[in-house]
């Protein structure tokens, strides 16, 4: 029998004429695949729009494609959610004594709160103010609150300003009382933001503490000038300075 999808001169006036179907040409499987994965990979409409947006096309899809819509919002909607819950403070406020307790001491569970006692007739308060307003957008998961000390504590002394703490789930976490503490009359934006980090409140992007050169320079300095006798008592100093300059940077 002859084979129809054989080429022949017969075979094609055979298929002009009706008589034979006309030929049948072999899939290429490989073709067929890539556009297949082309298809695939092809990045829908609505994976680039916003909730509103896909809101106002939802005419322009077809079943199928509301279905993936549809799971498309949810997953977008609860980014959108996580991405305000971690971004719920974003600025330095102010409060006051009466306020303490709901605002620092009961936040909510597992939120950093920074709390600044100050007197703004003081410069250094002042400065630190500025900076932890500048730290609260940058890092808006975590609360940021100031008040004037004596609406919190009655007769807190000036030396022990700027006064900052540290809390999570109603604990201290840390603290930094007085000028030097908080990193001198000539602190940086830099330099505060890696003290609050080693308390945990923030996650920074610093690599090393900015005043790790001062240190080490101070400790060179005391090592050099100091005269020891014994070698072990020697040690014993050495630690002490580290443990008084950690307090003080």
């Amino acid at each position: 029998m002859q084979d129809p999808n054989e080429d022949t001169e017969w075979n094609d006036i055979l298929r002009d004429f009706g008589i034979l179907p006309l030929k049948v040409e072999p899939k290429d499987e490989t073709e067929e695949m890539v556009l297949r994965l082309q298809k695939e990979a092809e990045v829908k409409p609505y994976e680039s729009m916003t909730l509103n947006e896909l809101k106002e096309a939802e005419d322009e899809f077809d079943e199928e494609d509301m279905k993936a819509v549809e799971k498309y919002r949810q997953q977008r909607l609860q980014e959108w959610k996580s991405l305000q819950k971690r971004q719920k403070y974003g600025e330095l406020r102010e409060i006051s004594g009466d306020q303490y307790i709901k605002e620092v001491t009961n936040a909510p569970k597992n939120v950093w709160v920074i709390i600044h006692l100050y007197r703004s007739s003081i410069p250094m308060c002042v400065l630190v103010n500025q900076y932890l307003n500048l730290l609260a957008r940058k890092f808006p998961e975590t609360k940021f609150v100031k008040a004037i000390v004596n609406s919190c504590i009655q007769n807190y002394h000036d030396r022990c300003l700027p006064t900052i703490f540290v809390y999570k789930n109603g604990q201290i976490k840390g603290r930094l009382i007085g000028v030097t503490e908080c990193g001198g009359a000539n602190l940086k934006l830099e330099e505060l933001e890696w003290k609050l980090a080693e308390s945990g409140a923030i996650k920074t992007d610093l690599e090393e503490n900015p005043k790790k050169d001062i240190i080490n320079i101070m400790i060179s300095s005391i090592r050099s000038t100091s005269v020891h006798d014994d070698t072990n008592s020697t040690g014993s100093n050495t630690d002490e300075t580290k443990c008084f300059l950690s307090r003080m940077f």
